[in-house]
């Protein structure tokens, strides 16, 4: 039986959601699960993926721009598919206890996971290098810089991503 690739879409500035989104593409490939990893600005149709995990960094309480456009411009074909929503961003191990991170942003990716009908949510601990540039980043650097992704919890989402597409 062939089945329709996955589409792994994400919005990310520095790179730690791109890296969030390639290692689920890998743990989906891994379970034999024909998966494709690209940019959301970059994705032009969804035609031949029978399912999609969307992702973006927060920035400001607000879900990567990428991220936004994408959910809207998709919006239909998305809810006609199962659909998994993920943001990156608290720079603390919050997530990874359990706290929904309201104050951080969650709020803006659950608002778009309801309207896409999404399976399932997630928000995962973000990474600040402390070399960042720009505003505020830089500013942040100085003191919240670290990598706070749990790549065990990452990988457990995926493979719940695994199990329901069975």
């Amino acid at each position: 039986m062939t089945r329709e690739p996955v589409l792994v879409a994400y919005g990310s500035k520095r790179g730690g959601t791109a890296e969030i989104a390639e290692w689920i593409g890998a743990s989906l490939r891994a379970a034999h699960i024909p998966t494709e990893v690209r940019p959301a600005r970059e994705v032009r149709s969804l035609d031949g993926f029978g399912a999609v995990v969307l992702g973006g960094a927060l920035y400001a309480g607000r879900w990567h721009r990428d991220a936004r456009r994408f959910a809207r411009r998709f919006g239909r074909p998305l809810r006609e598919r199962p659909v998994w929503v993920f943001a990156s961003g608290p720079l603390d191990d919050s997530t990874d206890a359990g706290a929904d991170g309201n104050a951080f942003g969650a709020k803006s990716i659950h608002k778009y996971a309801a309207r896409l009908d999404a399976r399932a949510t997630a928000l995962f601990g973000g990474r600040l290098e402390s070399t960042a540039r720009g505003f505020p980043a830089s500013a942040m650097a100085k003191n919240s810089a670290g990598d706070f992704r749990n790549r065990d919890r990452i990988d457990a989402w995926a493979k719940d991503i695994v199990a329901q597409l069975g």
